[in-house]
């Protein structure tokens, strides 16, 4: 059976960057477009959930290598015709079922992919992404925040604690997307136990975590992130 999450992506491959177009979010691109390459600067990084590569665009430059995956090849095509080929490697993959990599990443970045993740499945999906990782590795992730009049309307959450938005493509299809808007103190919760630092850092329209593997093996090192939550 298919991901209506990944139906949805590939049906909406050709018009996937308009959402970048938003008058009132420049500002705040321009800002992110400039500070991101700086934090992976000489890492091999690995992107989740790539797209149509508007963010590996700006990373590529500036990392030693790249390995970008997504689950679409729809809009990994688009991805790839954009970005060069020579420090980047675009690649199908299911990133809650990450394949084999040849070595280790220093870095990974996942743009407007957490906020799609259901609850349930959010600690599972980092712990998988962490396994990919070498120690000491940064992570950054950076989503959206809701802004009234600016996101598209949300729903109520459902029973698990998910929040769904109902989206229109220029086929005229509607489909009903999962869009969940984390707040800080909710991340600090999510990576509690998985890392040595973590940092906030929030735009009008935008926000993004960032935090740091530890160097040693999880038993043997300290963090500064407060334990897990009992059950």
């Amino acid at each position: 059976m298919n991901d209506p999450m990944q139906d949805y992506y590939a049906a909406r491959a050709p018009e996937y960057d308009r959402i970048y177009l938003k008058p009132e979010r420049q500002r705040d691109l321009r800002e992110i477009e400039a500070w991101l390459p700086t934090a992976f600067a000489g890492r091999r990084v690995l992107e989740i959930a790539c797209g149509t590569g508007y963010w590996t665009r700006f990373l590529a430059p500036a990392a030693a290598r790249v390995v970008a995956i997504d689950a679409a090849p729809e809009t990994l095509r688009i991805a790839a015709a954009r970005v060069p080929k020579e420090k980047v490697e675009f690649r199908v993959a299911d990133a809650y079922a990450l394949p084999r990599f040849d070595s280790a990443f220093d870095g990974s970045f996942a743009g407007f992919w957490i906020s799609h993740v259901p609850r349930r499945r959010l600690r599972d999906f980092l712990l998988g992404l962490h396994a990919a990782l070498a120690p000491g590795a940064l992570v950054v992730v950076l989503d959206n925040l809701y802004v009234e009049g600016s996101s598209t309307p949300i729903g109520e959450p459902d029973e698990a604690g998910d929040i769904w938005q109902l989206r229109t493509l220029a086929d005229g299809s509607t489909h009903r997307v999962l869009k969940n808007f984390p707040t800080e103190a909710e991340l600090r919760q999510l990576t509690a136990g998985l890392c040595e630092a973590f940092e906030y850092r929030v735009w009008q329209y935008y926000w993004a975590a960032s935090w740091r593997l530890p160097a040693q093996p999880l038993s043997a090192s300290r963090t500064d992130c407060p334990p897990p939550p009992r059950c």
